[in-house]
């Protein structure tokens, strides 16, 4: 009989607390990081990588690092922010995929525009498909994955 009434006093003891429902998914969407990830130049590679994302509002921002072979002079570092909504959010923990824009601006302080694909493959984590706009004949694709949480 006890275990019938679990789910109803964990309720009760969460209003108790003030907690809701709502508060640990919200704590989940706080970060997100993507694996180091390489694509194929010309006659080279570029590798990106990012320490995690924080989420401020809808922005996700982070530095991040794109280190050219064998062309090192074309490495850079700088800072990207990608904005991904509570919608946007509610639609990857559904399964949807997701469309995203933001912009990145290397040390510099020149432009590198961004969009992107997530396609989810559980509420936490899935697939990216990320371009970066170098310049108007410049277009770099990363594909790779990401993982919410902290």
């Amino acid at each position: 009989m006890l275990p019938r009434f679990l789910p109803l006093l964990a309720l009760g003891l969460m209003a108790a607390t003030g907690l809701s429902a709502a508060e640990p998914a919200a704590a989940t969407y706080e970060a997100v990081t993507i694996p180091t990830v390489k694509t194929s130049i010309y006659i080279g590679s570029v590798t990106l990588s990012a320490p995690a994302f924080a989420r401020t509002g809808n922005v996700y921002a982070s530095t991040y690092t794109a280190k050219v072979f064998p062309f090192f002079f074309g490495s850079e570092k700088g800072r990207i922010s990608i904005t991904i909504t509570d919608d946007d959010l509610a639609k990857l923990a559904k399964g949807e995929v997701v469309e995203f824009k933001g912009e990145g601006w290397n040390e510099d302080g020149e432009l590198r525009r961004v969009e992107g694909k997530a396609t989810p493959d559980d509420a936490a984590s899935g697939k990216l498909k990320v371009r970066i706009l170098v310049s108007h004949r410049i277009e770099l694709i990363f594909n790779t994955t990401y993982q919410f949480g902290k």
